[in-house]
């Protein structure tokens, strides 16, 4: 938001304050100002001259002599070489002695022999922006009004002894987004009133009122007279009708003569909550005079005509929107506020057609559309140079509506900006009745009686209840109640004291941003200056972070396997279809999910695993000649048994990781290794044992995506308990390491909230042990078929509690054992902890064990 120094002191006494201390002030106060602009650019000593003759150059035929009469009581002979200069012209000129822009100082010369006294200029030449000039304007010398008096200063003709505050606004300080806005956040910060701008109630007749509240639905005008001069009004539609000429209330009858009546009916009624219209006859369009002009402009906006320029002055004025109607060019003599049609089109102002969406909200007479709400006006109800009727509209739009459509359709305005952020309702008739005057005073135009109003809800102002012990709780500081009521003074807040050291606080409809208590401490804070605020320290109940079990879990993996020389990485959770099918994890009944709008096929489907893209990764590295590749991720899979979707998909946290190529690099003590499935489970072993996860289980099985005969499910089997299967454990596939051109290349993939529910995560201790072990050692031939898993929970059975420990630490295949039978060497140590084992104690346990074996898989002992 541009505020102009000099628009501001219309509605506040600035004086004492220069526009860089104001900027200070406000950005003190919350309001961050980014610039201070000024519209000087350098010129000095440039006056109003009047053109009194124009004669051709002598010896050029581009050139012109002028007589200049610049009030100084003898005439200036200028040359001049633009094409629109004339006789009779008001223009700027630079005397002698003159600055302009660039350090560029005006002398006395001569062009082909003919004497030059100074510098008729151009807009440019001033410093102005052309592009904010009317078109007339931008080429050539400046012409100014023929009223604007000879002599006079051209920085106070055009203004530009101006300075622009340029306001940073947060979303949630709308208010600011006007003059008026600006001028009560400046007296609130300097204690000074604000001056509202009146309207003209000779201009407006006897329907001129000025608003303090909106009615319930379905109500006409502000301040009616009498509710039943008010004519029909439908709470179910809100539809008005309002008879010609009703003292005191609703206008209508212009639009339709013959009815005698306008409608207003608004159909989205939670869209639209209130709609105002007035009419002016007898308007002539032309150009709007010099000072609303500059006004604009210093805004950043360009002039247009005087109607246009009026909606546009009171949108800055007081931050609501209007739209001005070319009366003659609507049907049917009724408006009507309604969702756009299958297939409308409407022909905005900037000549573009637009294909409308139901969702969209539209302004329309009773044949078409005429206006998006809040957006753009349409062009079949243009204000042109042959308008002579208005009919000015100003209503309170819904913001998310008005963002959707100016969204979707890539129009931004000023107009949607401020309705997208919610518009003040008591600003609604106060700016429609100030635009109408203004047409009245600078169009010729004559204002109808009344105007004509819907509305489909109330707009009472927020009351808050505030405490002077929360206040300077939450500050730390000690005011008194005096002066936190001279502050909402101030503000203009409405307050009254209630019992308890306390404040009923009656919040303006303007400042929207406030709606609890804390938010008027805020404007206490502001208005008080948080410089003046104390440093105290912090008192109350403080509650120690931590983080819950699950995150503790996650953190911990994450560490384990980086210092297990694993790196994580972070992958897309979008895939392609067929990575899927190939790999499809964990649930392979899962159904795809697919985007609506990929950007690819590579990521047009949500992922069911990991591994697809740790496989990636593991491509990458070799293309780049990185074949030694230890990865892993934690992250989510995205799970649905649905063909189509009708709720949302689960979310599964998965934890996986990748090793392939050498187990380390090439050294002296030893050739270079490749890395196989025991690399790989030593490391989940390592992570499951530091969680406490116990009784570990790795079963021979079969997924899809996997290696036939070296892969492993992963479960937790505990006596007693339900058994809670974490995932698999393996090599990849043989055709996909094909596939994919990698090595030897081994996966697990496990589930994490499976993982958190089987961990008994802690610290375990235990005292050193005693009593010495004893150790035997076995061999046992028997079917290559047989696990040894699950050779090794029998002899753990067996054996009983003075078991310590079993290992395998040999298995043996060869032509000497038999064709289908291996030899499994174990090692047992046998350990009590109160006392010395005897050797017959032992003897006895280990017997039981070799028992065991026999009977169970007709193992033969190795002698």
């Amino acid at each position: 938001m541009k505020v102009s120094y000099q628009w501001l002191s219309q509605y506040v006494d600035v004086s004492g304050y220069t526009a860089q201390e104001l900027a200070e002030k406000l950005t003190r106060s919350g309001i961050e100002v980014d610039i201070v602009e000024s519209r000087n650019q350098g010129v000095e000593n440039v006056l109003v001259g009047y053109v009194k003759s124009r004669e051709k150059h002598p010896d050029a035929d581009k050139l012109s002599v002028c007589i200049v009469d610049v009030g100084q009581g003898e005439d200036l002979q200028i040359v001049c070489g633009a094409k629109n200069i004339a006789a009779g012209q008001k223009v700027p000129v630079a005397v002698v002695g003159a600055k302009l822009p660039g350090d560029f100082a005006i002398k006395r010369a001569k062009l082909r022999g003919v004497e030059s006294m100074g510098m008729i200029c151009s807009a440019k030449e001033l410093g102005l922006n052309e592009k904010l000039l009317p078109k007339e304007q931008q080429e050539g010398i400046l012409v100014l009004p023929g009223d604007t008096e000879i002599g006079l200063s051209i920085l106070d003709v055009l203004a530009i002894n101006d300075e622009v505050l340029e306001l940073d606004l947060t979303p949630n300080r709308s208010d600011a987004l006007s003059m008026l806005g600006a001028a009560y956040e400046i007296g609130a910060i300097l204690g000074r009133p604000v001056k509202l701008p009146e309207a003209s109630q000779a201009a407006l007749g006897t329907g001129y009122v000025t608003p303090s509240s909106i009615t319930a639905l379905g109500s006409t005008s502000q301040g009616a007279l009498d509710a039943a001069d008010a004519g029909s009004c439908d709470p179910v539609t809100g539809v008005c009708e309002v008879p010609a000429g009703a003292a005191g209330t609703a206008y209508s009858g212009a639009l339709n003569p013959d009815a005698g009546f306008v409608k207003i009916a608004i159909a989205a009624k939670e869209q639209c909550t209130l709609y105002t219209a007035r009419l002016i006859e007898g308007v002539q369009v032309a150009a709007s005079p010099l000072w609303l002009q500059n006004r604009l402009m210093a805004a950043g906006i360009r002039p247009i005509n005087n109607i246009v320029d009026i909606t546009n002055y009171v949108l800055l004025e007081y931050g609501q929107p209007l739209h001005a109607f070319d009366a003659d060019k609507l049907a049917g003599g009724s408006i009507e506020v309604r969702f756009a049609r299958e297939g409308e089109t409407l022909v905005t102002l900037d000549d573009a057609e637009r294909k409308l969406e139901p969702q969209m909200l539209v302004i329309a007479d009773a044949e078409k559309a005429v206006a998006l709400a809040g957006v753009m006006g349409g062009a079949n109800t243009e204000v042109s140079d042959g308008t002579t009727r208005i009919l000015l509209e100003s209503a309170k739009f819904d913001g998310v509506s008005v963002r959707k459509t100016s969204r979707q359709l890539g129009l931004r305005s000023e107009s949607s900006l401020r309705f997208e952020k919610e518009v003040n309702p008591d600003a609604v008739i106060a700016a429609l009745n100030r635009a109408a005057d203004l047409m009245a005073q600078l169009a010729g135009g004559q204002v109808a009686d009344g105007f004509a109003a819907a509305s489909t809800a109330s707009f009472e102002p927020v009351e808050l209840t505030l405490s002077l012990e929360k206040v300077n709780g939450y500050l730390g500081t000690e005011l008194s109640l005096k002066e936190v009521k001279a502050i909402f003074e101030r503000l203009n807040f409405g307050y009254e004291e209630v019992p308890g050291h306390a404040l009923r606080i009656r919040v303006p409809n303007r400042r929207g941003d406030i709606s609890r208590d804390v938010d008027l401490i805020e404007e206490v804070a502001r208005l008080h200056g948080y410089d003046n605020i104390p440093t105290t320290l912090m008192s109350g109940v403080t509650t120690p972070g931590s983080l819950t079990r699950s995150q503790r879990i996650r953190r911990t993996i994450r560490q384990l396997l980086t210092d297990s020389g694993l790196h994580e990485v972070v992958t897309y959770s979008l895939t392609h279809p067929k990575e899927m099918a190939a790999y499809p994890g964990l649930d392979a009944g899962s159904k795809p999910i697919a985007l609506a709008m990929p950007m690819s096929e590579d990521r047009s489907t949500l992922r069911t695993s990991l591994i697809p893209h740790l496989m990636d990764v593991a491509v990458y590295n070799r293309n780049r000649n990185m074949d030694d590749v230890a990865i892993f991720e934690l992250g989510k899979s995205f799970l649905t048994a649905e063909e189509s979707l009708t709720r949302l998909p689960q979310e599964k946290l998965l934890l996986s990781a990748l090793l392939t190529g050498k187990r380390h690099g090439t050294h002296w003590t030893g050739k270079a290794a490749a890395v196989d499935f025991y690399d790989l489970k030593g490391v989940l072993d390592n992570v499951l044992a530091y969680l406490g996860v116990a009784g570990v289980a790795y079963t021979a099985a079969q997924p899809a995506g996997y290696h036939p005969g070296r892969t492993a499910e992963v479960a937790v089997e505990r006596d007693g308990a339900e058994r809670i299967v974490l995932g698999w454990i393996g090599q990849l596939h043989p055709d996909l390491q094909k596939e994919k051109d990698l090595s030897d290349t081994y996966v697990f993939e496990l589930d994490v909230n499976a993982i958190t529910e089987a961990a008994d995560f802690g610290i375990d201790y235990a005292a050193l042990p005693r009593f010495p072990a004893i150790g035997r050692d076995m061999a046992v031939v028997l079917d290559s078929s047989i696990p040894v898993g699950g050779m090794i929970a029998t002899a753990r059975e067996a054996a009983g509690e003075l078991l310590e420990s079993i290992e395998v630490f040999d298995i043996f295949t060869g032509e000497r054992l038999g064709a289908g039978k291996k030899s499994v060497a174990l090692a047992l140590v046998y350990r009590h902890a109160d006392r010395t084992l005897t050797d017959e104690e032992v003897s006895e346990a280990h017997g039981r064990v070799v028992t065991a074996l026999e009977n169970t898989y007709q193992a033969e002992l190795r002698k």
